[in-house]
């Protein structure tokens, strides 16, 4: 019994020395071959980490990126619909239909819509637009754009005010005379607050001031012209119906909305209106986010290999120092399967953990951009799970060459050397 156990340790001391088939001894003796050089250890995962990290961030960057884009597009064209007669429908030019004073109502009851509200252009003749400061100098004269609005309009444009409020319901039922300026045409009125109520005459009717606009999405002339009530301009201008409808809805309602929009204005003859949607989302925008995404990918790759070559040059190096070590083995029973095992094992431990290490820059490169830059992050968990494995691959990849090298050493040979 005693040979017996005796003859197995032997076995057991000589499967371990001559680099045997046992797995646990085979990770044993890379784990050894790979933190005898730690310093080395750590420029040879350098280059996988920097790679994984590049490819992580990039294509991390690149969708967080795509999705922002995204996000501001469906909040502006995305979300616009614009509802107006059809010139071509009625008879010598005349449009066949007027969109009713009440349709921002009529739209705002279907579901999806957020804002609506109507915009004119209004017929002003000659006259021009002054400050209180140009009364009596007609070369103080502006020839500005002068539209009327339902108050629901500057919501439906996504306005914004650079100072004062907008004119309400109550401004528009009593047709009161204030006004509400775009910026560039407060600029160059001369007009920059409006707490002390200014005035500006249009020909020689005066209007005041109460609020001017900073930005807008979508109807940039607004920021151009002067905007009153569709009360004040129906009594000053004779407004008979408004030009067309202004309506913002919901992200992914914009097509159903286009559809519903004219039934729900003119049932009667819904075909006299024409509606200006946004198309839908198509084969071009998804053929740009692909493109996109290759290209990042590409760096990545790129990336990737100058890792994957600092790898097989490192492993090169090793097996060149440590022939007498293989001559040890070979002499000692090792096959030359064996050693080229150990050494794939050695690469695909670096390339793991550079893998490793190179998700964990990527994953914290791509949060860190996306908060300094108020975006929100969008990571692909496939990547960020299976880049460790495709630093492990690129190991695999990178160490094949140095490991066949390395079982082709005869014993005899590196002995010699030694």
């Amino acid at each position: 019994m005693r040979r017996a156990a005796g003859s197995r340790s032997s076995r057991g001391r000589k499967r371990r020395l001559s680099g045997g088939p046992a797995v646990r001894d085979l990770l044993d003796e890379a784990l050894a071959g790979v933190a005898a050089r730690p310093t080395r250890l750590i420029l040879t995962t350098l280059g996988t980490v920097l790679g994984v990290a590049a490819l992580v961030a990039t294509v991390g960057l690149g969708q967080t990126a795509n999705g922002q884009i995204t996000q501001r597009f469906d909040l502006a064209a995305a979300t616009r619909v614009v509802v107006s007669p059809d010139d071509k429908g009625g008879q010598q030019g005349e449009a066949a239909t007027q969109l009713p004073w009440d349709a921002p109502d009529r739209i705002r009851r279907l579901s999806g819509v957020d804002a609506a509200g109507t915009v004119s252009a209004l017929d002003v003749g000659d006259d021009l637009v002054r400050s209180v400061a140009g009364l009596d100098a007609q070369k103080d004269g502006h020839a500005l754009g002068v539209l009327a609005g339902s108050p629901g309009l500057f919501d439906a444009v996504r306005a914004s005010l650079r100072t004062g409020r907008y004119f309400d319901s109550g401004h528009d039922s009593r047709g009161d005379k204030v006004v509400v300026l775009g910026k560039n045409a407060a600029d160059r009125l001369g007009i920059n607050r409006v707490d002390s109520q200014p005035a500006i005459f249009i020909g020689d009717q005066a209007y005041t001031v109460i609020g001017i606009l900073d930005s807008v999405s979508g109807r940039a002339d607004l920021l151009d012209s002067v905007i009153m009530p569709n009360g004040t301009a129906k009594s000053a201008y004779g407004l008979k119906a408004p030009d067309s409808l202004e309506i913002r809805t919901q992200v992914g309602a914009a097509q159903l909305i286009a559809k519903q929009s004219p039934v729900a204005i003119d049932p009667n003859n819904p075909s006299t209106l024409k509606v200006d949607a946004p198309p839908a989302q198509g084969g071009v925008r998804k053929g740009v986010q692909n493109d996109l995404n290759a290209l990042f990918l590409l760096l990545g790759a790129v990336a990737l290999l100058v890792g994957g070559l600092g790898i097989a040059n490192v492993t090169l190096l090793s097996v060149l120092e440590r022939v007498s070590e293989i001559g040890l083995r070979r002499a000692l029973g090792a096959a030359r399967r064996h050693v080229a095992l150990q050494f794939l094992v050695e690469s695909v431990l670096v390339g793991f953990l550079g893998g490793l290490l190179g998700t964990a820059v990527g994953v914290m490169l791509t949060v860190g951009v996306s908060w300094g830059r108020d975006w929100t992050p969008i990571l692909s968990t496939s990547l960020s799970f299976g880049s460790p494995f495709l630093g492990a691959f690129i190991g695999l990849v990178a160490g094949t060459y140095p490991a066949w090298k390395a079982s082709a050493i005869q014993p005899i040979t590196a002995l010699r050397g030694a």
